[in-house]
């Protein structure tokens, strides 16, 4: 007897396989090098255990780099990238405000709406890297036919 299975396991063991080739193309250390670059400071504040902070942001980072990935094949498709990224609005603001929530729940306080602002801006420029980094690593996978 054969095992009955569905397009939706199917699909996400489709996206699992090709998720794990795409994290092949990326380090931890470009990854710890990439969140000291653009949160330094606000890694060092109050005292607070920079690993744990780190990681969090590592996750996030990785998240945003593969939302990028899967939106690729528009890209090699010839959509541009503005176009795309109108496609994953909600995962990208989605992750944009999870990083920016998870900064506030270890501590990073704002002395006043300006410079909450300006944190939440380097939140979201944080993503849009990963996010563009994925997007151009899978059109280069798709040109090569890779994926």
């Amino acid at each position: 007897m054969n095992v009955v299975t569905t397009f939706k396991e199917k699909r996400r063991e489709k996206q699992q396989k090709y998720e794990r080739k795409m994290l092949r193309e990326i380090s931890v250390e470009l990854l710890r090098n990439k969140v000291r670059e653009f949160f330094g400071p606000q890694l060092k504040m109050n005292g607070r255990p920079i690993e744990a902070v780190e990681e969090g942001c590592l996750d996030v980072a990785i998240e945003a780099y593969l939302l990028g990935a899967s939106y690729g094949k528009f890209g090699y498709q010839g959509e541009n990238e503005e176009k795309v990224r109108t496609r994953c609005y909600r995962e990208e603001k989605y992750l944009i405000d999870t990083l920016y929530d998870y900064f506030l729940y270890w501590g990073v306080f704002c002395e006043s709406d300006m410079e909450c602002e300006s944190f939440y801006y380097k939140c979201e420029s944080f993503i849009l890297y990963w996010w563009r980094d994925g997007f151009e690593k899978s059109i280069k996978r798709y040109r090569m036919r890779l994926h």
